[in-house]
């Protein structure tokens, strides 16, 4: 799912897990689960209309947060038509994996959710959308993990990387300084503007815009057309180790740290979560979905994601 439509995907009211997670499957039904995610994930995996180097990114960011979390999350019973789907015309193709955490009890992971979108564009060439998000239950106030890679031509593209925060950071000092200054998430952002062919990205969108971190990497890399491969060659040099630095640092304070959260705060962070994410559906997937897919696909997919948004 993507901010340039726009889409984010930010915060969560309880766990969707805690409910489907009660379930009690037979060996049959297990194993025909375990063929369901292996099936969709291999779909997914692919990312077939980007560059090598776009893909080895999204797939090394993806492998890292299952191999370090794995113990903790449910396979992917998307249903096929959701975890692969296209519109009637051929021109939009997309694969979406979402995996939900055990339950509370047993884990922190709410759930996480990978996308591609590819759609031919009525003027030539295509959007490609990548995306990988991570988000945190209520067991926990640290912040959510987001990824997102856009590109519109072999020239130019879009890189949005935060960690979206969970609490006001004016009221809370000490979770500013723990998950964003003694971090250092800053310094990769700076690392990347001082490349020539990067630019400061600015959503249109205030509601977005509001929702990121003060570190948030929000960049447009563009690039000239007699230099072709120069994209590439930036991703591979330069998102890539950066991508792969504010994964581990989220993985290691945020996912995997232990927090203090009381029961007040803990019911403040189920609204807020909640609020955010049903913000999320109507405004930004409710408008941009049923334009690539039409009605039907989009009502299905919607559909799908609006049980993990909203349950």
């Amino acid at each position: 799912m993507a901010v340039a439509l726009p889409v984010i995907f930010s915060n969560f009211r309880s766990s969707p897990s805690s409910s489907r997670s009660k379930i009690s499957f037979n060996c049959s039904s297990a194993s025909s689960k375990m063929e369901l995610h292996n099936e969709g994930r291999t779909k997914f995996m692919e990312f077939p209309y980007v560059s090598a180097p776009h893909r080895k990114l999204m797939q090394h960011l993806i492998s890292t947060v299952e191999n370090r979390l794995g113990s903790q999350l449910l396979p992917c019973t998307l249903p096929p038509d959701v975890q692969y789907y296209q519109n009637q015309t051929g021109t939009a193709h997309a694969s979406l994996h979402i995996r939900s955490g055990h339950k509370p009890s047993q884990s922190q992971i709410d759930f996480l959710l990978g996308s591609w979108i590819h759609s031919e564009l009525p003027t030539g060439g295509a959007l490609n959308i990548t995306s990988l998000s991570a988000y945190l239950n209520s067991l926990t106030d640290a912040p959510n993990f987001l990824i997102e890679l856009i590109q519109s031509s072999p020239t130019s593209l879009i890189l949005i990387l935060d960690l979206p925060p969970r609490k006001d950071l004016v009221f809370n000092p000490d979770y500013l300084h723990t998950f964003y200054e003694g971090t250092q998430l800053d310094t990769r952002r700076q690392i990347l503007e001082k490349i020539p062919e990067v630019r400061p990205y600015i959503s249109s969108s205030l509601y977005i815009r509001s929702l990121v971190s003060p570190t948030a990497i929000m960049v447009r890399i563009e690039t000239e057309a007699s230099q072709p491969g120069r994209v590439e060659e930036l991703i591979k040099d330069n998102v890539d180790p950066i991508a792969k630095e504010v994964l581990d640092i989220w993985l290691d304070q945020c996912a995997c740290g232990k927090r203090e959260v009381g029961e007040t705060e803990r019911a403040f962070l189920e609204k807020r979560d909640g609020l955010i994410k049903t913000k999320t559906i109507e405004v930004d997937l409710g408008s941009s979905f049923p334009r690539l897919f039409g009605p039907e696909v989009a009502d299905r997919v919607l559909g799908a994601i609006r049980d993990y948004f909203t349950v």
